[in-house]
């Protein structure tokens, strides 16, 4: 069985940073899409940032552009997500997820075959 397990979250002021890590267990393949999602209190589950382990590259949410940085090291089978300059509004729930497909990046939830089990972030003064 493939797992997934999500650490690094906490409690952290505003302009602060965070990073959170991914590790995949039991993961078979070597090509695959690997990323995160947020949800927020009463909102919707939403991409932040996702990279593919076949040639590195990665897609951004608007708000994560310039302050998240994704990276993997897949002899691991691990992700990295620093977050850096976070606000009020990055306070949520993150999920990590691998996709199986590594051709091209999907970006929305249903896409994911497996999933972690959260790590709360708290941006808050």
């Amino acid at each position: 069985d493939v797992q997934l397990q999500a650490s690094g979250g906490g409690l952290v002021q505003p302009g602060g940073s965070l990073r959170l890590s991914c590790t995949a267990s039991g993961l078979s393949i070597d090509d695959y899409t690997i990323g995160w999602f947020r949800q927020a209190p009463g909102k919707e589950r939403e991409a932040v940032a996702f990279i593919s382990s076949r040639d590195g590259s990665s897609w951004y949410k608007d708000y994560a552009k310039g302050r998240f940085t994704i990276s993997t090291d897949n002899a691991k089978r691990t992700a990295l997500l620093q977050m850096n300059n976070l606000k009020s509004t990055d306070t949520a729930v993150y999920f990590c997820a691998v996709d199986r497909r590594p051709y091209a990046i999907a970006t929305y939830p249903g896409a994911y075959d497996y999933w972690g089990q959260g790590t709360l972030v708290t941006v808050s003064s």
